[in-house]
């Protein structure tokens, strides 16, 4: 994957090109947006990475910016940056998804920690979607008996419970567990399980 690039959104041209300057001399990629609109026009050729934000800027909004990636499903780590006083603005841009908030005046050392730490949660939302796939593929490979089998071996229950549940033959539940737990690449039924409910975990 490449370096993950931070995406500046400021309206003060002053503010953007001191924080490119910050974040450039710290080995991070940087893009600059003067405006949400500027930002949003550019995402067919977006660079993963972070975004970092201005609250209150003439237009779209920080928060109207955050609430526009979430409808569009695009999930970059939002870090916004909020003047003093506006601490409502910065619990609102929390609840809607925000990672961070850095208020004005902020140190280069605390800017930089937030948006490390926003790279660092991009990587693993990364890889987490990417092994999500994997085991949504692999699920749908399954044969439906295989997935009403499945089922049942989440749920806890035994063999025969489930043999009995679907009407068929514990030596056929055995068959059908050893097939699925073949294509799901799974070695013992905790991986089985831990992979099942990583595909269904909320926000996937």
């Amino acid at each position: 994957m490449a370096d993950p690039v931070v995406h500046v959104i400021d309206d003060d041209e002053a503010v953007r090109q001191s924080l490119a300057f910050l974040l450039s001399s710290s080995g991070l990629a940087v893009r600059l947006y003067d405006s949400a609109a500027s930002f949003l026009r550019s995402l067919s050729a977006l660079q993963p990475g972070c975004v970092l934000t201005d609250v209150r800027m003439p237009g779209m909004s920080g928060l109207d910016l955050q609430r526009e990636l979430a409808a569009r499903r695009i999930a970059l780590p939002v870090i916004v940056m909020t003047g003093h006083g506006d601490v409502q603005l910065a619990v609102e841009a929390m609840k809607a998804g925000a990672v961070d908030f850095i208020e004005k005046p902020f140190s280069d050392t605390a800017i930089l920690n937030a948006i490390h730490e926003a790279c660092k949660r991009f990587s693993r939302d990364t890889e987490q979607n990417g092994a999500v796939s994997a085991v949504q593929s692999k699920l749908r490979a399954l044969t439906p008996r295989e997935r009403e089998v499945l089922d049942g071996l989440i749920a806890g229950l035994p063999n025969k419970t489930i043999a009995y549940d679907l009407k068929i033959s514990a030596r056929t539940v055995e068959v059908h567990r050893a097939n699925l737990m073949a294509k799901m690449g799974a070695s013992s039924l905790p991986e089985l399980v831990r992979m099942v409910l990583l595909s269904r975990a909320p926000g996937i």
